[in-house]
Parts: structure tokens; C-alpha cells; sequence
């Protein structure tokens, strides 16, 4: 069932600019449109912000007013507060994934929503919600349905990676219209794990965090092609911590989408594997859930990092991309 989201009208003139390395978010994609650059993180109703140059951002009204129906009735407790979303360009218009969860559980879905342009100001911005793309039920599915990322290969067919804890992250086909997904769910492969044997069980989780998603603490997953490998970026250890986060993340690649995917060692990202590509040091507690995108030219990651020097809060970063030897690097 659609659902057509009707945006409050909002004035941004009086909200002020901030630096990049001063905003507060969790889970950011960016995408460049029109000139401008547009960037999506977690928060009641999916935050939104602009800059016109990578480092002044301004904030826009949320992508939803209230809360999906379609969510408020599949996942008990939601209460409008959106993860993790990816925003990419098909079929002349913009594709807004995102999960709805409870904290802790696998009682989660990953939805989707559309729109022709993201210029807020313009007449025919208005999203359309297109509702449930994919959910995972506790007791029945040992994987959890949060953090979407979309791609598409070189044939054209598009593909949907998610995932968090439990079995790992997982990989599925989307339809034409990327609205569904296509195949059957309960063969999914699984792309990457901590888990060294994909039959042992997961070790148990630290104490003070969630327990039935076991200890497998990967999530994140963010496919980008290059250099005629797809390479797969995640995030391990634990986010949302504050001062406590450890978050870091690992990468590894494969010449086909559907994998599998090694690491600069050649162990593969589904048995444990995931060369190391940044963690937290004495500036950041933590630092994770990455996008990659490519401006002008230049590659970027694209994360958040729980800043020592203000309490562990979680700040925007970007830093640019280098590729020596075929690997990502961040440059120094």
C-alpha cells in the first residue's frame, strides 16, 4: 500500500550553517544533486542535510513528518525514529531505503520511499512511500533487516546488501523497479561474519548490550565498484556507545557481486575475514557505518565518529580516498 508523505513547510533561511565536522550524526549517505550535495542519516523521520561545498551544512525538514503506518503497525514500539538510510539515483528518480527496528531485536524491516528531485524548495518534491522492501522476525529469520545498500553491476541488475549481527550480512536481488526484492529470502548467502565456522553459534555478546543477537558484531555493509573489483566496506565491534563505542571498520573485495569477498590476506570476509581500513584512536572513540562516493572525481568515506573531546558524541566525518596497491586507503 502507498502512502504519499505530505512534508511540513519549513523555512531553512534562519537555520544556520555548520562545519562538517561539528554535526551530529549517525549512520550518513551523501549523494550530489544539482550542485548541491545532500546527505541522509538516522533520526526521527530520516534528518536531511545540504551544502553547497562538503563543508557548511545546513539542516532540511526530515524525509517523513510522522512515522510510516505501515511501520507503526509490523514493529512494536516504533515510534518514527528512522536507521541507517541509502539514497541512490535510478529510473529518473531518487530511491530513500531505510530500516525500521527494535533496538536489540530482529524485529525489523527495511523500507523504501521515492521522489523525482531533492530540492525541498521545488514544486514536485514530495516522497512517496512505497512501505515494506524486506523484514526479518525473531524466531524465524537468523539475520536482522536493517542497514540497506543498493547497487548495481555491470549487467544491470540491482542488488540489495543488509544486515546486522545475528548470521551476518546478507545479499539479495532487487526487481527492476527496486521496490522488491527478488528470490528466495531463505537462501540468501551470507556475505561477511565474525564467525570463522558459519555453523558454530555466536560468541556471547558483551555485557551491558543487547544478548540475543549473539556477539557476531558486524553490520553496516556499503558495496562500491572499482578498478573492476566490487569491494565490500562493514562495520565491526560495537557503535552507540559513546565514550564506550569501538567501532572500526574492515573491507574486502571480489571481482562479482555475489562474492565471495577477500581480504588483502585472501580470507574470506564470510569466514572472519576483513582487512582493517579505520578505527578509533586518541581524536575518536569509535568510527563507523561508512557510505563511499565518488565527487568530481574524488572518492570519499563517508561515516561518523564518536569525538573524544566532546563525550563521545557522534560527529559527521569525511575524509578522502586513495586506492594504492588496489585497496582503499584513507590519505593522509
Amino acid at each position: 500500500m502507498f502512502f504519499l508523505l505530505i512534508l511540513v513547510s519549513t523555512s531553512l533561511k534562519s537555520l544556520a550553517q555548520q562545519p562538517a565536522g561539528q554535526i551530529s550524526v549517525h549512520d550518513p549517505v551523501m549523494i550530489k544533486a544539482a550542485g548541491t550535495y545532500y546527505l541522509f542519516s538516522t533520526g526521527m523521520g530520516i534528518s536531511v542535510w545540504t551544502s553547497p561545498d562538503l563543508k557548511n551544512w545546513k539542516p532540511g525538514t526530515p524525509v517523513f513528518s510522522a512515522g510510516p503506518v505501515w511501520a507503526e503497525q509490523s514493529i512494536p514500539g516504533f515510534k518514527g525514529h528512522i536507521w541507517a538510510p541509502d539514497i541512490v539515483y535510478k529510473n529518473n528518480r531518487y530511491y530513500l531505503y531505510y530500516s525500521v527496528s527494535a533496538f536489540g531485536k530482529n524485529t525489523s524491516a527495511i523500507g523504501v520511499a521515492t521522489n523525482p528531485t531533492l530540492d525541498q524548495s521545488s514544486p514536485t518534491y514530495l516522497w512517496t512511500d512505497h512501505g515494506e522492501v524486506i523484514r526479518s522476525i525473531p524466531g524465524e529469520t537468523n539475520w536482522n533487516a536493517i542497514d540497506p545498500n543498493i547497487i548495481t553491476d555491470e549487467k544491470g541488475q540491482s542488488w540489495m546488501a543488509f544486515g546486522s549481527f545475528w548470521d551476518g550480512l546478507k545479499l539479495i536481488r532487487m526487481s527492476a523497479d527496486l521496490l522488491r526484492t527478488e528470490g528466495d529470502i531463505r537462501q540468501m548467502p551470507t556475505i561477511a561474519s565474525r564467525k570463522e565456522d558459519p555453523d558454530s553459534a555466536n560468541p556471547p555478546a558483551l555485557e551491558g548490550l543487547p544478548q540475543d543477537a549473539g556477539g557476531n558484531s558486524i553490520e553496516a555493509p556499503f558495496l562500491y565498484k572499482k578498478n573492476g573489483f566490487y569491494y565490500l566496506f562493514a562495520s565491526v565491534d560495537y557503535c552507540c556507545q559513546g565514550v564506550k563505542s569501538t567501532y572500526k571498520m574492515i573491507v574486502g573485495r571480489s571481482k562479482t557481486v555475489e562474492g565471495p569477498y577477500l581480504d588483502k590476506q585472501g580470507k574470506a570476509m564470510n569466514r572472519g575475514g576483513g582487512s582493517l581500513l579505520l578505527e578509533g584512536d586518541q581524536n575518536w572513540y569509535g568510527t563507523g557505518h561508512n557510505a563511499v562516493a565518488n565527487f568530481d572525481g574524488t572518492d570519499y568515506l563517508i561515516f561518523h565518529g564518536y569525538d573524544a573531546h566532546d563525550q563521545g558524541k557522534p560527529k559527521l566525518r569525511l575524509e578522502k580516498l586513495d586506492w594504492p596497491g588496489g585497496w582503499p586507503a584513507v590519505r593522509k
